[in-house]
């Protein structure tokens, strides 16, 4: 009698970190929980997931978009933190996405109106957010791209209503509101505060 061998799905892991793969096989990908997985010029990309004082005020952030949904449902369609977002051939893994003004659900694997990401420490990651993932959001068409920065008491709002990019930095005491979801307003302060609540780790030589 012929043995039937069942063939399993490979999981990828932190160990899986360097793969060569292809969008595609990204996509259908199953990964181990626990790790943020990104594809990034055609090779697997793993880091740990955020730390406190970054998941802490980013849940904050989804707090209030969610009490604003309450009231205005029709403004804002969707946010999700930990979402993979698709940039042409690479997938990047944003800390949280905002649709709105789309008037129904946003479909799967649809651009963003709007992506938020929250700095980590080291020189490398500000590259990473300020300039690599700036370029790459806004060629895709993300109508607002923000970053909360606790180092700098910051939060910069990128957009680009041309060929060119326009910045507008938003101090810690400040408020920040958008067109894009009228009456909603982001409390720089307080997030900060949120972040502040957790220690920060020893530095990491780059």
């Amino acid at each position: 009698m012929a043995t039937v061998i069942e063939k399993r799905a490979r999981v990828f892991g932190p160990h899986s970190a360097g793969t060569l793969m292809t969008p595609r096989e990204f996509d259908r990908a199953e990964f181990e929980e626990g790790w943020r997985y990104e594809l990034i010029n055609g090779r697997l990309i793993v880091s740990p997931i955020p730390l406190e004082n970054e998941r802490d005020p980013n849940e904050e952030l989804g707090h209030l978009l969610r009490i604003y949904w309450e009231h205005h449902p029709d403004l804002l369609n969707g946010t999700l933190f930990e979402q993979t977002v698709k940039v042409f051939n690479d997938r990047r893994r944003a800390d949280r996405v905002i649709w709105a003004g789309l008037g129904r659900q946003p479909k799967k694997g649809e651009t963003p109106t709007i992506i938020v990401e929250f700095v980590s420490a080291g020189k490398r990651a500000r590259q990473r957010d300020y300039e690599e993932k700036r370029e790459e959001y806004l060629a895709i068409g993300v109508q607002e791209y923000w970053i909360i920065d606790r180092f700098e008491r910051t939060l910069t709002v990128f957009k680009k209503p041309g060929k060119s990019f326009q910045r507008r930095v938003i101090k810690e005491k400040q408020i920040y509101s958008t067109d894009l979801l009228p009456g909603f307003e982001v409390p720089l302060a307080h997030l900060l505060a949120v972040a502040d609540r957790w220690p920060e780790p020893e530095p990491e030589i780059d």
